[in-house]
């Protein structure tokens, strides 16, 4: 067993710069050999096992099965929705443990459905004997060994890899048992954070405001849709907006929908920063949430759009609509605040300096002078 786990490791490194899909179909591989040998019942040396040919190498009722029922909250949406804040609110609890952008996840759930989409390379992996069980339960047991290693042990394990909700309904057949948390911003918010702060997604052109919105409507749309599929028991759309404005009403019911026990930690999740919750440099919101929630990001993207597509807002994001906002509103009314998160915001304005001085520990973003 170690011989050929040691040779498919070895071949994978010799493809890996070539080759990127056959390096990760290889690690798949290996992950899916181990995870087979080790539920298998049959624990006798090798040269001990004696198999009839019909014989499956694996019992049906324990392939992949034990790995399908851990409970993973999965906390995505279009990037820059609020999905940092809503992972580092959730860190803060004792019981969970969600942790940086793993990258891989979201990376290795394209490629697979790019596999299925695809006709002719679908014929061909069943050609080879590779069935969708084969790589479902690669890619399940893949996500589950990232998940479970990248940080700390937790009774409640979460992961935000934001397009991973593009997904959901895929991810609902690898682990039944898990549940998701869909982070909904205003799009005009969204697009004017990812221009101004220069965040790369594949497919947005930072130059245009219309391309943006068209993306986000787009985006949004397939991971709303992912979401209504599952149904209310298994996934939550959370408005940033409203999240931001009332913090504790709706981690109320957060942890209610996750079935996990209340802890006012979660509404204090700056105190946390850098010791239970760790924080990855090269995350572009890492600078953000270091800061209790304050309401400086609700409203910065007012007055930041081109008219011509403020005009045209309706056609450009239909979504917008779609999911109760507003297009004409401009300036939006999301509603009124509680007083804590009020008394946040000024303490945030008057102490700039040090928010900007903290920042520069937790983000390799932030310049070093205040502007």
């Amino acid at each position: 067993i170690k011989a050929n786990i040691m040779y498919m490791m070895i071949f994978s490194q010799k493809i890996k710069k070539k080759h990127m899909a056959a390096w990760l179909l290889s690690i798949l591989a290996v992950i899916y050999y181990m995870s087979s040998e080790n539920t298998s019942n049959n624990c006798e040396p090798s040269n001990k096992i004696i198999r009839n040919k019909a014989e499956p190498l694996i019992d049906e009722e324990s392939f992949f099965s034990f790995k399908k029922n851990v409970p993973i909250t999965f906390v995505g949406g279009v990037p820059r929705s609020g999905t940092t804040l809503m992972r580092a609110m959730l860190d803060a609890h004792p019981d969970i443990r969600c942790g940086e952008e793993t990258r891989v996840i979201p990376r290795i759930l394209t490629m697979r459905n790019q596999w299925a989409s695809s006709p002719k390379e679908n014929e061909r992996l069943k050609n080879a004997g590779v069935t969708d069980d084969a790589i479902d339960s690669a890619v399940g047991a893949f996500i589950n060994e990232i998940v479970a290693n990248h940080g700390k042990k937790a009774e409640h394990l979460c992961n935000k890899d934001p397009l991973v909700l593009r997904y959901t309904v895929y991810m609902k057949k690898l682990f039944p048992k898990s549940k998701f948390i869909l982070m909904v911003r205003d799009g005009r918010a969204v697009v004017h954070s990812i221009i101004s702060r220069k965040v790369s997604i594949t497919g947005f052109n930072l130059e245009s405001y219309k391309d943006c919105l068209t993306k986000w409507n787009y985006m949004i749309e397939i991971m709303y849709a992912q979401c209504i599929a599952v149904g209310p028991e298994y996934c939550l759309p959370v408005y940033y907006e409203q999240l931001v404005l009332h913090p504790e009403q709706n981690m109320r019911k957060i942890l209610n929908f996750l079935n996990i026990e209340w802890n006012d930690a979660v509404l204090q999740h700056e105190k946390f920063i850098g010791d239970e919750i760790s924080l990855s440099k090269n995350e572009r919101s890492s600078d953000q949430v270091i800061k209790p929630v304050n309401l400086e990001a609700l409203n910065s993207w007012v007055g930041k759009i081109p008219d011509d597509v403020t005009a045209q807002m309706d056609e450009l994001a239909p979504m917008l609509r779609k999911l109760g906002y507003d297009p004409k509103a401009n300036p939006p009314n999301y509603g009124d605040a509680d007083p804590k998160i009020k008394e946040n915001t000024f303490h945030v304005q008057q102490n700039k300096e040090y928010w900007h001085e903290l920042a520069k520990k937790y983000s390799v973003h932030v310049k070093d002078t205040l502007l």
